[in-house]
């Protein structure tokens, strides 16, 4: 097993230091990614955080048994991370055949899902669509929809923009540039799980997967962000 083998292994155990490490020694291929979409609007740093996410949700779902170089189903991950963003602000489109393998991912990761009692891993699905793994992450990452601060969570049933203010009239909606201050005077962690659930549409489950925490401890989390942002609006 080679170092980077040995690291994800650890990562996904919740080695928390292993998955710092993996980051760091990996912040060359990740700004490489992200250097591909400079000059489109957004500043480099933050292209380099939204390759984090992709980085870190490849090294979550990477399977280790296929055979496949990490980096090759790593790269699509970040990739595809910063292309939904972009593409949420009009500046790519999805195309058609991506979508089609979207929808056969998704299809078959309920097939398996309900017949195996569990999360499918990447070769499971490969096999079952016979798409690689690259193919997969590419699929995944392009078509996911970015969820905005208007849209209900599925766990709550409420939007973030709604607990910010009690009035839903369009004159009291807050405004994105205060929302986002406020957003970064959280403390690290209850920020990140605010980007994670509500601009990068996670479930709280996978929010506690990439975290290494319970779910419980998440959404105690979410809501003692909420409340934060709640105070900081006011």
């Amino acid at each position: 097993m080679s170092r980077a083998e040995e690291l994800i292994a650890r990562s996904q155990s919740g080695d928390k230091e292993a998955t710092q490490l993996l980051v760091e020694e990996n912040s060359g291929l990740i700004w490489a990614v992200a250097r591909r979409f400079f000059g489109r609007g957004t500043e480099p740093d933050d292209l380099y955080q939204l390759g984090c996410l992709g980085f870190l949700k490849a090294v979550e779902g990477f399977d280790l048994s296929y055979g496949t170089q990490f980096s090759t189903y790593a790269v699509p991950k970040i990739a595809g991370e910063i292309r939904r963003f972009l593409r949420d602000d009009g500046a790519i489109k999805v195309s058609r055949s991506l979508k089609e393998q979207s929808a056969a991912v998704k299809a078959a990761r309920n097939r398996l899902t309900a017949s195996l009692g569990r999360e499918p891993s990447i070769s499971e699905l490969s096999q079952q669509t016979g798409l690689s793994p690259e193919e997969i992450a590419m699929a995944e990452t392009a078509t996911a929809a970015t969820e905005s601060i208007q849209k209900e969570s599925g766990e709550e049933g409420f939007s973030l923009e709604n607990v910010l203010s009690d009035s839903e009239s369009e004159e009291n909606m807050v405004e994105k540039i205060a929302l986002r201050q406020a957003i970064e005077a959280l403390p690290e962690r209850e920020r990140l799980v605010i980007q994670l659930r509500y601009f990068h549409a996670l479930t709280q489950q996978r929010v506690a997967a990439i975290l290494n925490v319970s779910q419980v401890q998440v959404s105690r989390i979410e809501k003692k962000a909420l409340l934060q942002l709640r105070e900081l609006m006011e």
